[in-house]
């Protein structure tokens, strides 16, 4: 397969230059489809100007990056369906190097190797989450464990050759088979939606990771000056991805462990001079509610009345 058999879906919020420097490394080819949350940066209006063959979505407010995507989803046309940060950037040939991994049928989902903007490598791949992880990466033993190759994270150092195996592909490139119809759970805001939908679409066959696709993503663009919101609302993904495969015994147990991290990131910041902010920030995290950080409509999973979710 090559890249005129791929349909790709870019969420856009705030992103302007780097959207269109996205945007600047697709090929023609492809179907190029942009769905533009309300931004206020004149985002929309570039790639009305300056990209006339993309197919522009302008919702009126911000959808959320999943039910963004499932917009998108709804107007691809293409065997495949790659879905796109707006902030990264495809190398030459990568696109076409993740499709040919299709020509596997057994493949449902292929992400590639994503590349911090100094060609540093980026966490690109990751274990199951499990509350056990969760606790690692809360307590800062993520690290530790991660040198003996039992973290949640596991992107090899070294570039090898052929796809590899993985339980997780990071949502910044993920590339999947559109017969699969995996859908976006659109009870997600923003962060680990992509989890969520790894563990459906591992289901329905292998997901792999290829290396000799790289793709640049400046990572954590739209959360830039907000770093609170995005940690409260990284946290609330967890919480709700476990109640939705777990139940709510599985979620209370991840509200309390991050609720620990957060304890932990406090007593350790107040006492040294250089991470007093970082403190300030992690006290706003533990003060922070559901309301202060999701829009109205995302809010019914954390109503006190809310049912379980039930997996799709």
């Amino acid at each position: 397969m090559t890249e005129a058999d791929v349909s790709i879906v870019v969420v856009s919020f705030n992103t302007r230059e780097k959207l269109k420097k996205c945007l600047t490394a697709l090929d023609p080819a492809s179907q190029i489809i942009v769905v533009d949350n309300a931004s206020t940066d004149g985002s929309p209006e570039m790639v009305a100007t300056e990209f006339p063959s993309v197919d522009l979505i302008r919702n009126p407010n911000n959808a959320g990056f999943s039910r963004a995507n499932n917009q998108g989803l709804a107007l691809a046309d293409r065997r495949l369906v790659l879905y796109l940060n707006s902030d990264a950037y495809a190398e030459p040939g990568a696109i076409r190097t993740l499709a040919e991994a299709f020509h596997d049928f057994g493949i449902a989902a292929a992400g590639a190797r994503l590349l911090n903007p100094d060609r540093s490598l980026q966490q690109s791949i990751a274990r199951k989450l499990t509350l056990w992880r969760v606790f690692l990466e809360q307590t800062g033993l993520e690290f530790v464990a991660r040198k003996f190759g039992l973290g949640y994270w596991k992107t090899p150092t070294t570039n090898a050759p052929d796809p590899i195996q993985v339980d997780q592909i990071m949502g910044a490139c993920l590339m999947i088979r559109r017969s699969i119809q995996e859908r976006w759970n659109e009870d997600f805001f923003l962060y680990c939606e992509d989890t969520e939908l790894c563990t459906r679409l591992a289901r329905q066959g292998r997901l792999v990771y290829v290396p000799s696709a790289e793709v640049i993503h400046e990572l954590g663009s739209s959360s830039i000056g907000s770093r609170h919101l995005a940690i409260t609302r990284y946290n609330l993904g967890k919480r709700l991805y476990f109640r939705i495969h777990q139940g709510p015994a599985a979620e209370a147990a991840c509200h309390r462990i991050n609720k620990l991290g957060i304890a932990l990131r406090i007593a350790g910041c107040s006492f040294i001079p250089k991470y007093k902010e970082k403190a300030e920030i992690f006290r706003k995290v533990r003060d922070c509610q559901p309301s202060d950080v999701l829009p109205p409509d995302f809010l019914a999973p954390w109503q006190p009345t809310q049912q379980a979710h039930k997996p799709e």
